[in-house]
């Protein structure tokens, strides 16, 4: 499960109210009892697969209608607590519901089984404690050796202890459910309605049409994707059930049909990238899953236990596992609160990142031509289709003057080849000739070589330099930008030109592996890492110190601004600047949090957390920036929907986005109107929105205004030292 977010504006209010009507509470007791009460209401809204404070809130009001159960699970979740704090990782505990489900679940359990006594209270305690030990101890297990979620496994291994070893304890006096009359009550609906709502509220113990009506809608509030999701799970289940019992009554009135809803919700629209194919695997999972749920059923009946979610975990965590094996590209890799959120991250990533992780600089100065790209028409095919030749073509598009007879008329001929990579030289080859115009060595097809090893764990080969220009020896370490040789026409080469490529070993010309150029300019486009296409013109564009420093935030760095609407104040706005677990740093408000970071020559936004309206404004306003300024020099970036589209216009397209992706992004188109400042059009076709924001910079570090629309962000003067 990913990081809670933060909700801490609702809780400062209901303290601020607090306040007035009683005693002063310190800030130390007012901060531990506010990360408490996030921790124990996530850790409600974890059991639904979203961090979201307010959906824990909702669910833990509705187990109040059977208060035993629900103090139960308090207790279970405060005693996990109290001994996270008593080994020193409290912090990690109340950081979000990660920790602190699997206890709950365990508590809810035992308060539906026995009745409510300080007996039954200290065997949740017990029972709390012992969920804590074993979910860290499961969660590095499988985080370390499968890169697997924990989901409920130590929920079910700790329940089903207890109620093993409940058989024992005499005292331990079962709970007769006695409900009230309205919890009861089917309310006349048809049996596979009934069965739905009583399924949904099984999840807390609870199965009753009301319980699980209110659950439901709680779910359909937050997330569409996951209550479409649930009714597949739902009815799939059931409906497999039925043609296995042949009896529909039967398969759709047992409350262990949670299991399908769950199945259905983290393989279709959490662990996978909510999509048409995530669906159908969510179908086929759930299929899978009722032989498991009755045979589960079966054998645990043995013993006077519950099938619990044990069905739940073995299928997804098996799914999960051989998608992960396969590199299925739908594996969701960063999750976020919602299904709908984690969609449109990726499908707006897909579109912002499209480079890869072997990044190399162009490996010459000033503005080169792309003769042949990735699949090139001529030699660049099969085993060699990850490559890229570079000549020079002058105003006339011709890569020669004169007649192009000689090797000296061609304008790349004996320019510096500089080195792409920082490494250690592997290979050299410096001694064959020039190949003369019209002719080709086809023996020594690479000709003249430099090989570089890089310490990522890949080599970068650079082929066709001009005889005995090589200036590195083998062994010899290199920095990105230092001169290698000079530009040849050696080996299989029809003119003079640069060849790089990309590869697993240091053998000369083996296979080439994908990759991709960063920080350059593309026929006058900025581009951050990506792949030239062929015919394009490109020119390495290199780090602005000025840029650089005013976008060098470094932890704890404070910035105050004035927050306006319509030009008048309505508050202040305090960013501060944070790191994450992660070490990637944000950018903190008390209503959300906005990741950032530099990397090869680039100042991205990368993602936000939270409801913070303003860091939506900055976002926006700048998703990424080229450390390197040219006058006029534009870009384009892609966004995420869902930060300009609210209420039911943006629930709908969030919805409908995991069919029609387009919908979930929107494209951001930048430039430099000067040195200081970057104007942003923000704009969907699709969906009529266009909308235009600026950025100025302060001139020693920040932002001095952010505009769009009627939201503007102001710098406030410093202070004096």
């Amino acid at each position: 499960m990913n990081e809670a977010k933060d909700n801490s504006d609702q809780r400062e209010r209901n303290f601020q109210s607090l306040e007035k009507s009683g005693p002063k509470i310190s800030n130390d007791w007012k901060s531990s009892f506010i990360a408490t009460l996030h921790a124990v209401f996530g850790s409600y809204a974890e059991i639904f697969f979203m961090p979201i404070v307010a959906l824990g809130a909702v669910i833990f009001a509705v187990t109040l209608a059977s208060p035993a159960m629900a103090a139960a699970g308090i207790v279970a979740v405060l005693a996990a607590y109290a001994f996270a704090r008593f080994v020193k990782m409290e912090k990690q505990f109340l950081e979000s519901g990660y920790y602190t489900y699997n206890p709950l679940l365990v508590g809810l359990s035992l308060g539906y089984l026995f009745k409510f006594s300080a007996l039954t209270m200290f065997f949740v305690v017990s029972a709390g404690v012992a969920t804590f030990l074993v979910t860290v101890f499961t969660s590095n297990v499988f985080l370390t050796y499968l890169r697997l979620p924990i989901l409920s496994v130590p929920f079910v291994i700790v329940s089903s202890v207890s109620y093993l070893g409940s058989l024992h304890y005499t005292k331990l006096l079962i709970s007769t459910h006695s409900e009230s009359a309205i919890l009861s009550v089917d309310f006349g609906l048809p049996f596979w309605l009934a069965g739905f709502f009583k399924s949904f509220g099984a999840v807390l113990f609870a199965p009753s049409v009301v319980i699980g009506l209110l659950i439901s809608l709680a779910v359909l509030f937050f997330s569409r994707i996951l209550f479409l999701l649930a009714l597949l799970g739902y009815f799939t289940g059931a409906l497999v059930r039925t043609l296995m019992l042949g009896s529909a009554a039967l398969a759709f009135g047992d409350v262990s049909n949670f299991n399908f809803i769950f199945i259905a919700m983290a393989v279709g629209g959490v662990f996978l990238i909510p999509s048409p194919a995530s669906y159908f695997l969510a179908i086929i999972a759930v299929t899978i899953s009722t032989v498991f749920t009755d045979a589960v059923t079966s054998f645990w009946s043995t013993f006077g236990i519950p099938v619990f979610t044990l069905p739940f975990n073995i299928v997804c965590l098996g799914m999960i596992y051989v998608l992960g094996l396969l590199r299925h590209p739908m594996i969701a890799t960063n999750i976020g609160r919602t299904p709908e959120e984690t969609l449109g991250n990726y499908l707006a990533n897909r579109l912002r990142y499209p480079g890869g992780e072997r990044t190399l600089i162009l490996p010459f100065a000033g503005k080169w031509t792309v003769w042949q790209g990735f699949d090139g028409e001529w030699t660049h095919k099969g085993n060699w289709r990850f490559a890229c030749d570079f000549v020079i073509a002058g105003d006339d598009g011709k890569t020669h003057g004169g007649d192009g007879a000689k090797l000296e008329d061609f304008h790349c001929y004996k320019k510096p080849v500089l080195s792409p990579v920082r490494g250690r030289i592997a290979q050299i080859i410096d001694d064959l000739p020039d190949s003369e115009i019209g002719k080709i060595d086809e023996t020594n097809k690479w000709g003249n070589v430099v090989i570089i090893e890089d310490p990522r764990g890949f080599f970068v080969e650079l082929s066709h330099f001009a005889e005995k220009s090589i200036r590195v020896k083998k062994g010899e370490w290199v920095e990105r930008g230092a001169v290698l040789g000079l530009c040849g026409n050696s080996g299989n080469s029809p003119q003079p030109h640069i060849h790089v490529q990309v590869q697993a070993t240091d053998s000369i010309g083996a296979a080439s592996l994908p990759f991709s150029f960063v920080s350059y300019s593309d026929d006058g486009e900025y581009r951050a890492n990506d792949v030239p296409k062929e015919k394009h013109a490109v020119e390495p564009l290199y780090r602005d110190k000025r840029l650089d420093n005013i976008t060098n935030f470094i932890l704890d760095d404070e910035q105050k601004y004035e927050a306006l609407v319509d030009g008048r104040k309505a508050g202040e706005l305090v960013l501060k600047v944070a790191m994450a677990i992660d070490g990637t740093f944000y950018f903190s408000t008390p209503h959300g949090k906005l990741f950032f970071g530099k990397h090869e020559g680039t100042f991205y936004s990368y993602r936000i957390a939270g409801d913070d309206r303003w860091l939506r404004l900055l976002f926006l306003a700048l998703p990424r920036m080229p450390l390197a300024y040219r006058e006029n020099l534009a870009w384009h970036d892609f966004v995420p929907v869902r930060l300009v589209t609210r209420g039911l216009r943006g629930v709908l397209i969030s919805f409908v986005s995991s069919m029609h992706p387009k919908l979930a992004t929107l494209k951001v188109t930048q430039r430099f109107v000067s040195e200081t400042a970057i104007e942003s059009v923000i704009e969907s076709a699709q969906l009529r929105i266009r909308k235009t924001a600026l950025v100025e910079f302060d001139r020693q570090k920040g932002f001095a205004s952010v505009k769009m629309d009627d939201l503007q962000l102001q710098r406030m003067p410093r202070a004096p030292a």
